[in-house]
């Protein structure tokens, strides 16, 4: 089983960090493992606090699911086959972009959340994490 060490979870979100200082936008990085655990959490100067949870949903929603957040929005509309859905887990899944897995030899090893920026620029510092892999 392929696992998600501290060192690699510190790379993937300096790279998020770096392209959040690019976008100029403050955002919360959080890498959890493939069980939605936090590895490595940070929240950059002038990033709003309320960004920690967040963040950590995203991350954990991108986790367990290995697929990117963005994924669940059409599905969770009002009339749509899993309304409702976002509730499920207590309120921890999160249906706009900005979670991505993070996969290794075709295995999800943990994913990225970022919060504090509009969604394409949280999706964009994500991917930018996600990329490290």
């Amino acid at each position: 089983m392929a696992t998600l060490t501290l060192d690699v979870a510190m790379r993937i979100t300096e790279a998020a960090r770096q392209k959040a200082v690019e976008l100029g936008t403050p955002v919360t990085i959080t890498v959890v493992d493939d069980g939605g655990r936090v590895r490595a959490q940070g929240r950059m100067d002038g990033a709003r606090f309320g960004t920690l949870p967040v963040s950590t949903n995203k991350a954990y929603t991108a986790a367990a699911f290995g697929a990117p957040t963005g994924f669940l929005g059409d599905l969770v509309q009002p009339g749509a086959p899993l309304f409702g859905f976002a509730q499920a887990a207590g309120g921890r899944i999160v249906t706009f972009a900005g979670g991505v897995p993070l996969v290794r030899d075709e295995q999800v090893v943990g994913a990225i959340g970022i919060s504090g920026g509009s969604v394409d620029q949280d999706q964009a510092i994500a991917a930018a994490g996600a990329a490290v892999l």
